[in-house]
């Protein structure tokens, strides 16, 4: 795979709304996951969430926003920041030059499920004109394109937690074929709603206490809202333009489990052929990875399986590399996750430091690799590779390296 500069970081995320209180956020260990306050969640086993504070809005108008789910409004802010972190005025360039990869999971549930129970308790009367238009998952493309006159190639990802980090891919290939200039390519979720919290609460994965990946008495993972975008470009353009290069994207591949419709291989073959298959589109041997980003789902056969999966590529070799699950910190933000993981993984380059896993207390025989628990370390990172999986045993790896 040809390598892809990444030109710009826009993050929007309960540890920090831009990249640098983000990075000093999750730098610290500390936890940004909190009582749900979006609602009220009493009724529910679990009734925590990693939230979004308060967003600067910026040129977002009062009469735009009533048109918007959650999760277009957080589209919409971290693409604004990251066409400002790579110096991009859309204006002085071809429209149909930039384009737009944008994954999520759920679609924008909070204006769907309000409007839903308006036209069941007031008719068809009581539902607003904008509901087919606010929250389909295409939405976030389609308000990002209008809202910033982007007009080029551009693909709407949902596959589960693993879509952004698919969508990142996917952009990469396009640039590397020359397609597009620009590529805005990354996530958005805003799942902290009644409905979406019920969905994610019947699969049975959620935690009730603490987020803690890899400890024996894990339990779930705690979800969380938030968005992440990057500009993708040729390495060469970005050069040109003195673009500053915050990493290089080198490898991407993604393979399913097909063994269970939830549930992934409990031996993670498919994770395993996946992690494999990126190592070999960058040209990178196992022992040439300083640090794994980790999908850190925290549920018993989740952790296990990956653990499996990196053993069964990287061999001996696995428990020497520095493995951590940053979300653990502010909450899996599903389809948005691989994207706000590649940006921490990114920042971590950037800054020589491992950003960890919190919440471990007990040692889990099963997990066993040197997953950088509750501190952050101090390492040099050249080259990382980025995990992201979903429902139904979807597996999407990214191997990323220092420009």
């Amino acid at each position: 795979m040809k390598k892809i500069a990444v030109s710009g970081i826009g993050i929007v995320a309960p540890a920090g709304t831009d990249k640098e209180d983000f990075w000093r956020n999750v730098a610290s260990g500390r936890s940004f996951v909190s009582p749900i306050t979006h609602f009220d969640a009493s009724a529910y086993p679990s009734q925590i969430a990693g939230q979004v504070g308060k967003l600067d809005l910026g040129n977002l108008s009062p009469r735009l926003l009533k048109k918007l789910d959650r999760f277009s409004v957080l589209a919409l802010v971290a693409t604004g920041n990251t066409l400002r972190d790579a110096g991009i005025e859309v204006t002085k360039e071809d429209p149909y030059s930039i384009g737009i990869f944008l994954g999520n999971a759920l679609g924008g549930w909070l204006y769907a499920e309000t409007e839903l129970r308006d036209l069941y308790v007031e008719g068809r009367a009581g539902v607003s004109p904008y509901m087919a238009s606010a929250w389909f998952p295409a939405a976030p493309q389609g308000q990002v394109s209008i809202h910033y006159g982007i007009k080029g190639y551009s693909k709407t990802v949902v596959s589960d937690k693993a879509s952004s980090l698919m969508a990142v891919g996917h952009a990469a290939k396009v640039i590397g074929n020359h397609n597009l200039k620009f590529a805005l390519a990354g996530g958005t979720e805003a799942p902290v709603t009644p409905y979406a919290l019920l969905c994610c609460s019947t699969e049975g994965s959620l935690s009730r206490g603490p987020y803690r990946p890899f400890d024996k008495a894990r339990d779930g993972f705690v979800v969380g809202e938030g968005a992440a975008v990057v500009v993708l470009e040729d390495v060469d353009s970005a050069r040109a333009r003195g673009a500053h290069i915050h990493g290089l994207v080198t490898g991407f591949a993604t393979f399913c489990d097909a063994t269970d419709r939830i549930m992934p291989d409990p031996e993670g073959k498919g994770l395993a052929r996946a992690i494999g298959g990126a190592l070999a589109g960058a040209g990178y041997q196992p022992d040439d990875i300083d640090y794994i980003s980790a999908d850190g789902i925290a549920t018993r056969l989740g952790d296990s399986s990956e653990t499996r999966a990196i053993k069964d590529v990287f061999g001996t070799n696995g428990h020497k590399i520095p493995v951590s699950a940053p979300k653990s910190m502010f909450g899996h933000l599903l389809g948005a996750s691989g994207a706000v993981d590649l940006v921490t993984t990114l920042l971590a380059m950037q800054h020589g430091v491992i950003p960890p896993t919190i919440n471990h207390e007990t040692p889990d025989d099963e997990c066993d690799l040197d997953y950088v628990f509750n501190k952050s370390r101090e390492h040099r990172i050249d080259k990382a590779l980025v995990i992201s999986r979903g429902r139904g045993g979807v597996n999407t790896v990214l191997t990323v390296e220092r420009s």
